[in-house]
This record gives C-alpha cells, structure tokens and sequence, in this order.
C-alpha cells in the first residue's frame, strides 16, 4: 500500500476512535443522568402508589391481550 493511504487510513481510525470515545462518554453521562432521576422520583410522595397502579395496569393490559388473543380478536405479537 501507498504511505498516502496508510496515513488516510490511521487518521481515519484515530477519528473513529475519538468519536467512539465522546459516544461512551455520553452514555456513561446518560446513565448517571437517568439513575439520579429514578433516585430522585423515588424519594416523591406517593411514589408507591404510582408504581402499584402502573403494575396494575400492565397486568390489566397482559389480560386484555390474553383474552383478545383467545377470541382471536388479534394476532400474536412478533416483537
């Protein structure tokens, strides 16, 4: 290979390299981000009534889907 294309190829890793590295620096940001609000939703009043009524639901939901299903109302998902 030509020296011209060695150094394009090289600069093209060292710039992958540096955008994989911002990238996993902004997870790691995103990350601390979303536990420090699951944290602070958490310290909310009524914060456990909410998740029961978000569990209820989603039960409520697997029920209605169960029981479409049955009466072949709706096909299966392929999710």
């Amino acid at each position: 290979m030509k020296e011209s294309t060695l150094l394009e190829m090289q600069n093209k890793i060292k710039s992958m390299t540096n955008i994989i590295q911002h990238l996993m620096n902004e997870i790691t940001h995103l990350r601390e981000l979303s536990v420090g609000t699951l944290e602070t939703i958490k310290l909310m009043p009524d914060y456990k009534d909410a998740i029961k009524a978000l569990q209820k639901q989603m039960e409520d939901n697997i029920k209605e889907k169960e029981k479409a299903k049955q009466n072949g109302t709706i096909k299966q998902d392929t999710k």
